[in-house]
């Protein structure tokens, strides 16, 4: 008998679970029995990953993305929903964000802005809600406001894969990217489906014909999901990729919602950590259908790509005179040479992503197609914009953001490598929101796949 009977597992677990039989084998195996060796699509196995990615970069990413350049993203929470009306927020209390009036203000810190920090939601007394869950904590330290009136802003690249905020509107405005970890928040349910059966069915390529496995939304036809695969196979490496990689993302999201949950509520405080429920209720392989080892795949897939982004931009970073300025030299300096150390290991991974096999063949053909990629990309970035729990909502957009920049860089090869050694760029060109957004998008992957091991762990041992 194999090691991961797939269908005679799924089958039992399905007949036990119609039975109220307990399900076959361990918790472990049903979660990650599939998710080993080769990648569909790549040359690379998920263990070269894992140990890789465990042992030397993540210790040495999560330090870097710490430092103030890397910890603080300006962005706007403002904006409305571009793609349907809906102007509200999330109704929980644990997504809520309150604007506080003028006279709940302590004085000297009076402002149009919402009031995100713990200490002023307590001197603000109705405005407390703002610490809650999904609340956003926009706190800076007045030696950090400072600094930030210095730093300067790069010029824009044309070729974009997202839609970004403009930094100098009112509304956007820095969040503190440690003081508002991505974390379960409550926000689920059909607004949140919402989002991502917009994602999943307008932007990735798939006729309304083929319904997607397990689709809160869907029609209810019961598809088991073999049209649903044999449609994804069909397609071109691009597109198929397109898709793997959305679902990578919303995988490893959900990997930071289970890894950090809300254990307790008391009067006495709030404990987090992992809950191996909620993760089994999203990738275990009986409970999902099958899918769950599969979104596990992807997030691995996701991986090879931004780390490949990671290895072919170190040309842009280690010109002399880039600089990650925040104003304070030596802090700078050092940052600039954790970046390095960290650009350069990337570059010694075995088994990188061959982008390549990416738009090839016949060259109107390839634009016509990459531009069209370029656009469902973009899309997806604009409704980040209707999540409506703020804290979600932030996150979401520096995720799509920093993989967007990921893309960016595959496909600008021959700008990077045209860069001058010295003096500007004009070629290929990252803002500041760019950077910032990738190495933290990468960070988020990167603790997905760490996590991963913590979740096997824990699960060794449940039925």
């Amino acid at each position: 008998m194999s090691r991961c009977p797939l269908r005679a597992l799924l089958l039992l677990g399905l007949l036990g679970a119609a039975a109220g039989q307990p399900l076959p084998g361990s918790a472990e195996q049903r979660c990650f029995c599939q998710v080993t060796g080769y990648l569909d699509d790549c040359t690379c196995d998920v263990e070269t990953i894992d140990t890789f990615n465990n042992n030397k970069l993540f210790p040495r990413l999560n330090k870097l993305l710490e430092s103030d350049y890397f910890r603080h993203y300006k962005v706007n929470l403002k904006k409305p929903c571009p793609l349907w009306n809906d102007s509200s927020h999330c109704g929980i209390r644990d997504c809520a964000v309150k604007p506080c009036a003028s006279n709940e203000v302590p004085g000297g810190t009076e402002s149009a802005s919402y009031k995100y920090s713990e200490e002023a939601s307590i001197q603000v007394g109705e405005c407390e809600e703002a610490k809650r869950l999904g609340a956003v904590n926009e706190s800076l330290s007045e030696e950090t406001q400072r600094a930030m009136l210095q730093w300067t802003q790069h010029e824009d690249s044309s070729d974009n894969f997202c839609e970004a905020d403009d930094v100098q509107s009112p509304d956007a405005e820095y969040v503190d990217l440690l003081l508002n970890p991505e974390r379960y928040t409550g926000y689920k349910g059909p607004e949140a489906w919402k989002i991502w059966n917009s994602i999943y069915e307008e932007n990735c390529f798939k006729p309304r014909t083929i319904e997607r496995p397990l689709n809160p939304l869907a029609s209810g036809r019961g598809d088991d999901g073999n049209s649903f695969y044999s449609w994804l196979e069909g397609l071109c490496v691009e597109k198929r990729a397109f898709y793997k990689l959305i679902s990578g993302l919303h995988a490893s999201i959900n990997i930071h919602l289970s890894a950090r949950y809300l254990l307790q509520d008391t009067w006495s405080g709030t404990t987090w950590g992992h809950n191996i429920t909620e993760f089994q209720h999203r990738f275990d392989e009986i409970l999902t259908q099958g899918e769950g080892p599969k979104r596990l795949k992807n997030l691995y897939f996701l991986y090879l790509i931004e780390l490949r982004a990671m290895s072919k931009v170190l040309p842009f970073f280690e010109r002399p005179g880039f600089q990650l300025f925040t104003g304070n030299e030596n802090r700078d300096t050092e940052t600039k040479n954790q970046l390095l150390e960290i650009l350069h290991l990337t570059k010694s991974f075995p088994l990188h992503f061959d982008e390549n096999s990416f738009f090839a063949g016949n060259k109107k053909e390839a634009a016509k197609l990459k531009e069209e990629f370029r656009l469902h990309f973009r899309n997806i970035s604009r409704i980040m914009d209707c999540v409506g729990c703020l804290k979600c909502r932030l996150w979401g957009k520096l995720q799509t953001q920093g993989l967007g920049t990921a893309l960016k860089i595959l496909f600008s090869q021959k700008l990077i490598e045209n860069i001058p050694e010295s003096g500007p760029s004009y070629g290929f060109q990252l803002t500041r929101q760019e950077i910032v957004s990738f190495f933290n998008a990468f960070g988020r992957i990167s603790t997905s796949v760490r996590e991963l091991e913590n979740f096997k762990n824990l699960l060794r041992n449940v039925q």
